[in-house]
């Protein structure tokens, strides 16, 4: 080979070299999350799309941003994400999935959990969402009566009844309107309390202690996950029988838990969020719905307030901590 010849194959291999470096880079697809802290189901998440065959770090990679227990977070998260862009959304939470569609109606949004996508408005309808949206219902709307039942069934002689809410989610407010009307039916005393209308938590929970419940129902209301160890602490020392929305406050200390399966419903979302990547439209997908769920009766909480559950709730139980 001419001198000359090999200069220029020499030059144009560096010339070639970021451009194939940018090439490979642009295989590395980019997850927005949008959910309220990084638990459990986001680690399924994660590791269903490792087995799908994405390697984070090689051809995925994740931009999480955190709500925690304030949801007025999502709509600045959402759009700060958009602007990078990211190439697919994954949310938890009604906030989140609204903030998601406010900020884009063109990247992919899958919802990992919602609990009513049409009643909240992010989708029309479930079997053709026809949109850059689709995912899955984690049903906490039609389980909010499931746990009264069950609170009910723990504390037969309840008679005042208080819910916890967080006004900055729109799903709240049709929780606590379903069980107040539940508990009218029933003739027992409702009332609920939105934590960040009271002035955070500790006030919120003073005002609950103010209130002398029977029982508690802490509803299916992410911002209220991230406070789950404070407030199994709060109905222990004032024993109070409550019932919870998710394993973690059991875990933490609580009586009762009556949930989604998250962890299935996030592995399932995996699957949507590794279509969509592969060029599936969203509103091809189906908004699913939760399938599975989980009951949980901690016995250490209920010795500590002398409770005795009924056996047939231990045959009925998932889980029974010891």
């Amino acid at each position: 080979m001419r001198r000359r010849d090999l200069m220029m194959l020499l030059g144009g291999t560096a010339f070639m070299a970021p451009v194939l470096a940018r090439a490979q880079a642009q295989h590395v697809r980019r997850v927005g999350v949008l959910a309220p802290g990084p638990l459990r189901p986001i680690a399924s998440f994660k590791q269903r799309l490792k087995e799908l065959g994405w390697v984070e770090g090689e051809t995925i990679e994740y931009e999480a941003r955190w709500g925690a227990e304030d949801d007025s977070r999502y709509a600045s998260f959402a759009a700060e994400l958009a602007a990078l862009p990211v190439d697919v959304f994954l949310t938890w939470s009604t906030p989140a999935a609204l903030a998601a569609k406010q900020a884009t109606t063109k990247i992919p949004i899958v919802m990992g959990a919602i609990a009513d996508p049409v009643a909240a408005g992010v989708v029309t309808e479930l079997a053709h969402p026809g949109s850059n949206i689709t995912g899955f219902s984690s049903q906490n709307f039609e389980l909010e009566e499931k746990r009264f039942e069950l609170l009910r069934e723990l504390a037969p002689s309840a008679t005042r009844i208080v819910m916890l809410g967080n006004a900055g989610n729109p799903y709240s407010a049709l929780a606590l309107k379903h069980i107040n009307k539940l508990a009218t039916s029933a003739g027992l005393n409702f009332e609920g309390i939105n934590i960040d209308e009271s002035g955070g938590l500790e006030n919120g929970l003073e005002r609950l202690r103010r209130a002398y419940p029977d029982g508690v129902l802490v509803p299916g209301v992410p911002a209220l996950l991230v406070y789950r160890k404070p407030i199994a602490d709060f109905m222990a020392v004032n024993r109070i029988p409550a019932v919870y929305p998710w394993p973690e406050f059991a875990e933490a200390g609580g009586l009762a838990v009556y949930s989604t399966n998250f962890d299935d419903l996030f592995r399932q979302a995996a699957g949507y969020v590794d279509k969509v990547l592969r060029g599936v439209a969203p509103g091809e997908l189906p908004v699913q719905q939760a399938a599975t769920f989980e009951l949980v009766i901690n016995m250490r909480a209920a010795k500590a307030l002398e409770l005795t559950i009924p056996p047939v709730l231990l045959v009925r139980a998932d889980e029974v901590i010891e």
